[in-house]
């Protein structure tokens, strides 16, 4: 197996793998081929490739045949075909072993037990693939058992189809779009946004239809291809206007607050302007601001966002530094990070992003709730952290956002009609990395928290959420995958997220909260308008008064809700980050198995209760019924549904090289990590 090449005094490749492990599973003979999707094309295929997973150090696993199509990368072993031993719960599209290519992260081979990161030609071909994905999900391939040409093929098609650049065209979302057939059953309850209709709808829903109107001025992209179709804007706002400045400067209506306060954002004007424009757009900025007030002028709150909020840079940076994490390559190397875990976690910066976040969300509802003021989010496109500010302001304040439908509806208006560049921040055609930014995934982390904070406010779980995020890399429907409704309209049929969901129709109640910060906009619009801006005159502590006080009542879950945003509130969003780690699961523990475990006991009080009827009553009703539930609890995981049954880990003993590492170090925190049980404290 080794070759005539290979030198027995250098350790090779093979020894990732004992003899014995080799056969534990003979490699497949009978015909094994991909289950496709329509439109989906078989690319390119090699077989005899071993995957194993590097859990317990055992490296135990299977032979397989690796294959690259249009749509995914998938190992195909000889259960593949097989009905037998699923699980109840899965993907309908994607399977365990498939993985989009959207979903790929970064591809790296390993050349004499050496990684290297694989992008554009290759010199050399090597004897182990490991694919990092973005669902955080690690794959191992051996392919030292490989034919060489075989190898060559699957390498270089992988990497050319997930890694290098690519026309819009060539996402395997059209080719799906025009070989699928039209399923719509019109089950669905999403408002899509897309009619001058919807957007009156919505005015009448939250009552702000008085001072506000539906216009049709860019129809046909008369006025920008980055404008939607429809838009509110305020109702001293003229046709001319938008046309003038082709929608930049124009305060676009979100939502409208039960007190008639309402939320708006606005694209900022190029900053490097002449002396003569820069005037005129001051002047028009000066009358705006006059007719969205609530009388007195001062009643107006702007907040630059890009001044506030931290840069789309520092987000992806703190991101990318956050998912090396849980990007774990086998047992040895998580127990190694699990030392220091909590360090690691803190210099990432990504949970205290999240916390930023929310704190500014929570201003910006204080205004429109407890002081009755207008809310206007400035960015410079108004597409990025003005979508995560907007939504989080209305998931908090609408209970209607939290229903299913609601919340779909929402990220239908404020992201997918709003403009948000999912291409670009998603970085679907691997154009550039600088655009680069996880904004709709960092929505979904603090939608998270609120989630967990206060499960009966919301219709979907965390569950929901996760699949959610994971939509973002399959390129089946539309919804994730444009920059703007333009660009959809021109080039695909459209195809959103569809799930068969109810109506469900909900009002927004009173609550009530307060901020403490404002923002410098002078620079961008100018010292004319800043008489009609006023800080807030409010003490410093104004917001922690508030903050508790709120907190100090009982929850309506049909109301208000404020999320818990001091340090250790903010928590790692388990199931998504963890789901793939069998050492950070509770094995017949958390959140599931506590509820199985309560239903259990639902199940025999009413039994109990059965036989009482019987004993003191011959009238017997057949109609009672035990609570459905997921039996046996002590096999669910605490990352179910996704690690349900997974296999267990055992925490290896430390070295004495580690203890030793730990002795001499000065960081009291670090050396306090050892002591922390992960699974218990995250969950």
């Amino acid at each position: 197996m080794l070759g005539s090449g290979a030198k027995a005094a250098k350790p090779s490749f093979v020894s990732y793998i004992s003899p014995e492990e080799i056969h534990v599973k003979e490699p497949i003979e009978k015909e094994v081929n991909p289950r496709l999707l329509p439109g989906e094309q078989l690319l390119c295929e090699a077989s005899t490739v071993y995957k194993y997973i590097q859990e317990d150090g055992s490296n135990r696993g299977t032979y397989g045949k690796l294959v690259c199509t249009n749509f995914k990368i998938a190992f195909l072993d000889d259960d593949s075909t097989s009905d037998d031993n699923e699980p109840q719960f899965k993907n309908k599209i994607i399977g365990e072993n498939d993985i989009t290519l959207q979903c790929v992260d970064q591809i790296y081979g390993v050349y004499d037990e050496k990684k290297k990161l694989l992008t554009g030609q290759l010199r050399k071909y090597p004897e182990k693939l490991i694919i990092y994905c973005k669902d955080l999900r690690v794959f191992n391939f051996c392919l030292r058992y490989t034919k060489e040409e075989e190898v060559k093929r699957i390498v270089s098609g992988i990497i050319h189809h997930s890694q290098t650049p690519k026309l819009l065209k060539r996402l395997f979302l059209f080719s799906y779009a025009s070989a699928a057939p039209d399923n719509t059953d019109g089950r669905n309850q999403t408002v899509m946004f897309d009619t001058l209709e919807d957007w009156r709808d919505e005015l009448e829903r939250t009552k702000g239809n008085v001072q506000y109107k539906a216009v049709s001025t860019n129809e046909g992209y008369k006025v920008s291809e980055k404008l939607p179709l429809y838009f509110v804007v305020p109702m001293c706002v003229s046709e001319e206007s938008i046309l003038k400045y082709e929608g930049r400067g124009i305060p676009i209506w979100c939502w409208s607050c039960h007190n008639g306060a309402a939320l708006l954002k606005m694209s900022a004007f190029p900053k490097e302007q002449d002396d003569s424009t820069s005037q005129m757009q001051k002047a028009f900025l000066d009358g705006i601001y006059r007719t969205i007030r609530k009388p007195p002028y001062e009643l107006l709150k702007t907040d630059d966002l890009s001044s506030s909020l931290p840069s789309l840079q520092e987000i992806q940076t703190a991101y990318t530094r956050f998912k090396q994490l849980f990007l774990i390559d086998n047992s040895t190397d998580f127990w190694a990070t699990d030392v220091k875990w909590f360090s690691l976690l803190e210099s990432t910066n990504w949970l205290e992003i999240i916390r930023r976040v929310l704190k500014k969300a929570i201003e910006v509802v204080e205004c429109l709730e407890r002081q009755h003021t207008n809310v206007l989010l400035i960015e410079e496109s108004a597409t990025d952290l003005c979508c995560v500010i907007s939504s989080l302001v209305q998931v908090m304040m609408d209970s209607y956002s939290r229903t299913k439908s609601g919340f779909q509806s929402l990220i239908q208006k404020e992201w997918v009609i709003g403009g948000h560049g999912f291409l670009d921040r998603c970085n679907h055609l691997h154009k550039s990395d600088k655009e680069e930014a996880p904004l709709f995934l960092l929505l979904l982390n603090c939608v998270w928290q609120l989630v967990q904070q206060y499960p009966p406010a919301f219709e979907f779980t965390e569950t929901y959420l996760t699949v959610l995020s994971d939509s973002l890399y399959v390129p089946i429907f539309s919804t994730f995958f444009f920059n703007s409704q333009h660009q959809k309209d021109t080039t695909t049929h459209q195809r959103q997220l569809s799930l068969p969901l109810t109506q469900t129709k909900s009002s927004p109640k009173r609550g009530f909260f307060r901020e403490e910060t404002d923002h410098l906009i002078k620079n961008i619009l100018g010292k004319r308008i800043g008489k009609f801006i006023n800080s807030s005159d409010e003490p410093p502590n104004s917001f922690r008064e508030f903050y508790d006080s709120w907190h100090s009542k009982p929850i309506d879950y049909h109301g208000l809700l404020l999320p818990r945003i001091d340090g250790p509130e903010i928590k790692v969003w388990a199931q998504r980050y963890l789901r793939w780690i069998p050492e950070a699961q509770l094995h017949g523990g958390g959140t599931i198995a506590t509820a199985a475990k309560i239903l259990d006991l639902m199940e025999e009080v009413q039994n109990l209760q059965v036989k009482m009827d019987e004993e003191h009553s011959q009238a017997i009703s057949g109609d009672v019924h035990a609570v459905p539930m997921l039996r046996n609890s002590a096999r669910l995981s605490s990352l179910f549904p996704f690690a349900l049954l997974q296999r267990q880990s055992v925490k290896p003993a430390l070295p004495t090289s580690t203890w030793k590492d730990l002795e001499d170090e000065d960081d009291l925190v670090k050396r306090d990590d050892e002591f922390v049980d992960l699974s218990s404290d995250m969950l």
